[in-house]
């Protein structure tokens, strides 16, 4: 699968002095690469894996100098045409992605789109500067699919339909949090043939106003479908309750939202075991899909999954947020290596997490070679 990476990768332009290069871009994407896989968060980590396992990268590339220093790798991250690399990445995620529904064709697929801060990247004491970073994740195949910088979180508006047009969405369902919320969105979504559950907050009063009315509306809320399930972990108990219904009178009135069909409202309730104190919250969305509250529910649940399964992995198995790289290209296409590195890892289908994962890379050369077979 890494190798595979590498195949697309071969199309970023190098601008480096044809002849003037010691070590071809082809070999310090494999080596930074196997570097992350194997447990590397900087480039000193790169460096030093990659001389250890000099020999099993030759089985791949030449390597006839050797493997760069770490000086040599902020270099040329640096200078790697960002936008190029995020595309070849993109690329390759799309094709590693599994046939949406092919398991389950009567469950579309979940693609999740959120922003995370890389704060170790900020160029200025206050945190100002660092790399604000739009991904897309399908929940189902544990995948990051694409992604985006942007120049700071208020920004992701216009990023967000740049991110969409990056991926195949057809048939899909697109969650994004109340940032994303906005008339172009949804309308970009639904002409990649696609369903949207958005958010809503106080950036769209008007329709959050509305939607809040409807469902304080006792009448109205009685026709409407629900669905609730219960967890139990983590010494508390959730209770979550969905309603949903569809409402035409809304799509009228509101005809720039393109595709709008139903409301949503979930409840929250998170009871602490040990002292019985119950806490409450309640969410509403929009979405383009009919009134089904378990496919809703299951939809709004697995955006979620983003901060846990991807935000919180990079930062903790990856040390992403303490990363110091961050002058000119280098922040980003650094993170695009995360990125491939985190699929790699996913991809593998032995138990374990992640991290036990790295350190059986980085020890045992037969299973690095069976998570970089193409």
């Amino acid at each position: 699968m890494g190798l595979g990476f590498l195949d697309y990768a071969r199309k970023v332009p190098d601008h480096r002095i044809v002849g003037m290069t010691t070590y071809p871009l082809a070999e310090v994407l494999l080596a930074t690469l196997v570097g992350v896989v194997c447990g590397a968060d900087d480039f000193e980590g790169v460096e030093t894996i990659g001389e250890a396992a000099l020999e099993w990268l030759r089985g791949f590339l030449p390597f006839a100098h050797g493997v760069p220093t770490a000086q040599t790798f902020r270099k040329v991250f640096r200078l790697i045409d960002k936008q190029a690399l995020s595309e070849c990445f993109a690329a390759w995620a799309q094709a590693a992605r599994p046939s949406a529904g092919a398991d389950r064709p009567d469950e579309p697929e979940v693609v999740a789109i959120d922003g995370k801060t890389l704060r170790g990247s900020k160029t200025s004491r206050d945190g100002s500067g660092a790399l604000h970073l739009l991904s897309a994740y399908a929940t189902e195949a544990g995948l990051v699919l694409a992604q985006r910088a942007v120049e700071g979180k208020s920004n992701e508006i216009r990023a967000i339909p740049e991110l969409l047009d990056m991926l195949n969405l057809e048939g899909a369902i697109v969650t994004i949090d109340a940032m994303g919320t906005q008339k172009a969105i949804a309308a970009k979504i639904v002409a990649k043939k696609a369903d949207y559950v958005l958010a809503l907050k106080g950036n769209q009063s008007s329709l959050r106003d509305d939607v809040a009315l409807a469902f304080a509306d006792d009448a109205l809320r009685r026709t409407w479908t629900h669905a609730s399930q219960t967890s139990v972990g983590h010494g508390r108990i959730e209770e979550r309750h969905c309603r949903v219904g569809e409402v035409a009178w809304l799509a009228e009135r509101c005809p720039e939202w393109r595709g709008l069909r139903s409301i949503v409202e979930i409840t929250g309730v998170r009871i602490d075991k040990k002292t019985g104190e119950r806490t409450r919250e309640v969410r509403l969305y929009v979405t383009s899909l009919a009134p089904e509250p378990n496919l809703i529910m299951k939809a709004v649940l697995s955006h979620w999954g983003i901060e846990n399964a991807v935000h919180w992995v990079l930062d903790v198995t990856f040390d992403e947020d303490r990363c110091r790289t961050r002058k000119d290209h280098s922040a980003l296409n650094l993170a695009v290596i995360r990125h491939v590195a985190l699929n790699i890892l996913r991809a593998e289908p032995s138990r374990g997490s992640l991290r036990k994962k790295r350190l059986r890379a980085c020890a045992d050369p037969q299973f690095r070679s069976a998570l970089f077979a193409s």
